[in-house]
């Protein structure tokens, strides 16, 4: 199971300039997710998971409401960026989302 510090490694690979107090905050919003070997990851590959991120995370948490295309192509995005990683953080995967939509200051 990865820890806190391997998934904002993870955030630090795929952004040059992190907020970190965005950062921090998005971990201990989601510490019971993150801590949890089932739901620490996001599985690319997973309809369902996918739609659920979408649903829970960029409509319900960020707010957005962009049509559901428009918000699958961004989660798609974030999938092309990190497909190095075999285990997508969800953690990294959360923040790139809200940085892309410019929702970090949700979480400053």
């Amino acid at each position: 199971m990865a820890d806190l510090q391997e998934h904002k490694a993870t955030v630090a690979k795929y952004c040059g300039n992190i907020n970190t107090e965005a950062l921090d905050k998005i971990a201990k919003t989601y510490a019971l997710v993150l801590n949890n070997k089932d739901s620490q990851f996001v599985a690319c590959g997973d309809t369902g998971e996918k739609d659920t991120v979408r649903e829970n995370f960029l409509k319900k948490k960020l707010g957005l409401t962009n049509s559901d295309e428009d918000l699958n192509a961004a989660i798609e995005d974030i999938c092309q960026n990190i497909k190095e990683d075999r285990f997508k953080s969800r953690l990294a995967f959360y923040y790139l989302l809200a940085e892309k939509f410019n929702k970090l200051s949700l979480f400053a």
